[in-house]
């Protein structure tokens, strides 16, 4: 079992389901059927999931699900004709937007993200954001946080090793902020990228730092942000601006550059950049570095 399958998930009904996002239940007796997971496709399927079939289902796929222990389906309401009266599970009519889905996922695994700080790094090839979130993860763990990483490089809660296959959906996202919730984490960095996000791999995530080793022009942090949460779906729930490598952050970060590669001097920069962005102190920062310089 997978790290991601530990997590603990939330409860709701099918009745809630139907009433709050207006999906049809057949049969309507169903509205106290309680689930416990959701799954996007039915070898993933555990005792009480949801499973998401949309325009795939069909009867044999609804028995197999039953099988392995759903307890309902969601479904395209143009399959209705076929499947209402073949299937033995519950069955949710509807076409769900994407931002439905997200909001549902993160409910269902406790709404993590809101418990966690999200640094997301962008603008920059799968391996370029990975060894730049790397280098945040350590900066945090330096600073005294428990860290979280997601990235195709490597998966980790902590210590422990996130065993995930990539790229991320949303269910996977949430599960994997969910477990580092429960492990104890505070801040997790993830790689957003098309090889470790899938689209719209992060809806129902809130992100509170976006950084970028790539500038970005001069007023168009806004249109950057609104392209990025199109492709993968992300929320903010304040205000923010895409983080970059400051001359107070190249300078912060010569302060332990004794043993850095000029690459390295740049990624340490634009974490500190992102970690002033969250809001910890400068002085903080300083102690970090020196302590780190002096322990080489």
């Amino acid at each position: 079992m997978s790290a991601v399958n530990e997590s603990i998930m939330q409860r709701t009904t099918l009745g809630q389901l139907a009433e709050h996002y207006g999906w049809d239940l057949v049969p309507s007796f169903a509205t106290s059927v309680t689930i416990t997971s959701l799954a996007n496709d039915v070898e993933s399927v555990a005792p009480g999931a949801l499973v998401i079939l949309g325009d795939d289902a069909d009867v044999d796929k609804l028995h197999h699900a039953r099988a392995r222990g759903a307890y309902a389906a969601l479904v395209s309401p143009a399959a209705r004709e076929a499947l209402v009266e073949e299937s033995d599970l519950p069955l949710l009519f509807a076409n769900p937007t994407s931002q439905q889905l997200g909001q549902l996922a993160s409910h269902m695994a406790g709404n993590p993200s809101s418990m966690l700080a999200v640094f997301a790094v962008c603008g920059s090839t799968a391996r370029q954001n990975a060894a730049v979130v790397t280098q945040l993860t350590r900066f945090l763990h330096m600073l005294g946080n428990p860290v979280g990483m997601l990235s195709v490089a490597g998966s980790y809660s902590l210590e422990r090793n996130l065993n995930l296959s990539y790229p991320l959906n949303m269910l996977d996202m949430q599960r994997s902020l969910a477990v580092c919730g429960e492990d104890g984490v505070a801040a997790v960095a993830v790689s957003l990228d098309d090889l470790t996000v899938a689209s719209h791999g992060m809806q129902g995530v809130n992100v509170d730092v976006l950084g970028s080793m790539q500038p970005v022009p001069v007023n168009a942090d806004q249109a950057f942000i609104e392209r990025l949460q199109a492709e993968y779906g992300f929320k903010t729930e304040n205000p923010i601006k895409v983080t970059v490598r400051t001359l107070e952050s190249d300078a912060l970060a010569r302060q332990a550059s004794g043993a850095l590669s000029q690459e390295d001097e740049q990624r340490l920069s634009l974490a500190i950049a992102m970690v002033l962005a969250a809001g910890v102190h400068r002085t903080n920062i300083r102690s970090a570095l020196r302590v780190a310089k002096e322990m080489k």
